[in-house]
């Protein structure tokens, strides 16, 4: 390890001023237009990168096309600077000059990854989940680079594998595992690997790379990028000897040819089975099948790819005990088969319950209607997600807005300050002087109180209508064109 101060700015701005503020620098809309327009030719590049020969693809990263198409997917993901402070606007602003320079130095072989700075992020579950961001110059050649390899490599992925992947995802995912737990495979080797983008092995990463991929170029581009330095917040920079960091465009796609040879091996067993980047779920009938098929899945692991279960994570369960992307299952005996309900898992309950409470603090000093406009966006991100659950689930959402409603009514009475402001705003809303008074002047706190007669009768789940989304409502909606079995069409 060695202690080092802020790099100089990344290559492409090694000769330019920082701040990338000098006169003459085009404005933000000018530089999209730029970037717009070289990005055009593109699926010229993309169609290269689909044929046999691998031998040249180095000169499809590095083509103006796929440069300022990469820098575009920066610029709309936005992100914090790395090690040298560079912003995503001024990185756009500098678009000409950056992609002459990162061409020329990919062409050549100047250009060197920076160094990747260290964030530290608190996971749900406790702890703390390590978060490599690099250099924004970085981040557009390994999103170039991730435009050229992912078509080589995303059509030889298995079937079963969900995570970071076009036309597929969570909802893909457990509309997968529903399908094998119908079936009858009804007892769940959960699998959780230890510190997995962490413990990647370089070396075995790149023979895999190398089976479809010829340039020992861009190999050695891509090998630069595994092993730049990592700078900690405290300013010691670490050497990197096995891992793939996560936090840059391209470490999913090296991550799933990682772990496509688990998969195969799954395959070539005969095992039903569903993976989501590192979270793999496997399908068998029985508790003693399931106990078997986890320890010869640890030893490929361990002995195979160099990995390890996370063994306080991973276990032979039943679906009901199954925290799969924030759903667990249910499943019963019907006269056609099994039926399985999709419900929400207790960690995604409670993830969502600690959120309301952070979004509706007691001493909230907006107004309620920004209170309500934040939670609404929120929540109709959240019920996107998990609208594949089941009908069965729908009391459980009907509980959550009716805790976010009182929630928001405690809000309330703390707003009016005095009992007899509130006495009055009560009685103008048509609640009687009984309840109403009750609600105003009660020596019970705020939370009891928002659930008394006066604010239940004054606020009632009608007024919230229009003003706030409403979870169960919102799943109808969305469930609307879908059978209430929650069954989505898998991607051919």
């Amino acid at each position: 390890m060695r202690r080092t101060g802020h790099r100089q700015l990344s290559f492409a701005f090694a000769d330019s001023p920082q701040g990338g503020g000098e006169a003459g620098t085009p404005d933000a809309s000018g530089a999209r237009a730029f970037l717009l327009h070289t990005a055009k030719p593109r699926k010229a590049a993309r169609t290269v990168a689909g044929t046999a020969d691998t031998s040249r693809l180095l000169e499809d990263v590095a083509s103006s096309a796929n440069l300022a198409a990469a820098l575009l997917k920066v610029i709309r993901n936005q992100g914090a600077p790395g090690v040298d402070g560079q912003t995503v606007e001024e990185a756009q602003q500098q678009a000409a000059p950056l992609l002459a320079a990162l061409r020329h130095g990919l062409l050549t072989g100047r250009y060197r990854p920076g160094d990747v700075r260290r964030v530290w992020l608190p996971k749900p579950g406790g702890g703390q989940r390590g978060l490599g961001i690099p250099n924004v110059v970085d981040r557009v050649v390994q999103q170039a680079v991730l435009q050229v390899l992912e078509p080589i490599f995303e059509p030889t992925f298995h079937p079963s594998s969900h995570g970071f992947r076009p036309h597929r995802g969570a909802h893909t995912a457990i509309a997968q595992a529903k399908e094998h737990l119908a079936a009858g495979y009804q007892v769940v080797v959960d699998l959780d690997l230890e510190k997995f983008f962490d413990r990647v092995h370089h070396q075995r990463l790149l023979d895999r790379i190398a089976e479809r991929v010829s340039d020992r170029r861009l190999l050695a581009l891509v090998r630069a990028m595994l092993k730049a330095g990592v700078v900690m917040p405290d300013g010691m920079t670490i050497a990197v000897t096995e891992g793939t960091p996560q936090g840059g465009p391209l470490s999913p796609l090296l991550s799933n040819i990682v772990l496509d040879e688990l998969d195969r091996e799954l395959e070539r067993r005969g095992h039903r089975f569903v993976r989501y980047a590192d979270d793999c779920n496997i399908f068998v009938r029985s508790m003693r099948a399931g106990e078997r098929v986890m320890a010869s899945t640890r030893r490929f692991l361990e002995r195979r790819l160099r990995l390890k279960i996370n063994a306080e994570k991973s276990a032979v369960r039943r679906p009901d005990a199954v925290h799969f992307l924030g759903f667990r299952f249910q499943c019963r005996q019907s006269f056609d088969g099994h039926e399985v309900a999709v419900l929400l898992s207790a960690k995604a309950h409670k993830r969502l319950r600690t959120k309301v409470r952070e979004m509706t603090p007691p001493n909230w000093g907006k107004s309620l209607t920004t209170c309500m406009e934040d939670m609404s966006r929120y929540l109709n991100g959240w019920v996107a997600h998990f609208r594949l659950c089941t009908a069965e689930a729908v009391r459980a959402l009907e509980y959550i807005d009716a805790h976010i409603r009182r929630r928001l009514r405690a809000i309330i009475i703390r707003q009016r300050k005095r009992p007899r402001f509130l006495f009055r705003h009560l009685r103008s809303l048509g609640v009687s002087f009984k309840a109403a008074h009750g609600a105003a002047y009660s020596h019970r706190g705020r939370w009891a109180r928002s659930n008394f007669p006066g604010m239940t009768r004054g606020y009632p789940p009608a007024w919230f209508d229009g003003r706030l989304v409403s979870l169960a409502r919102r799943w109808h909606e969305l469930n609307t064109h879908v059978q209430t079995s929650g069954q989505l069409m898998l991607p051919l």
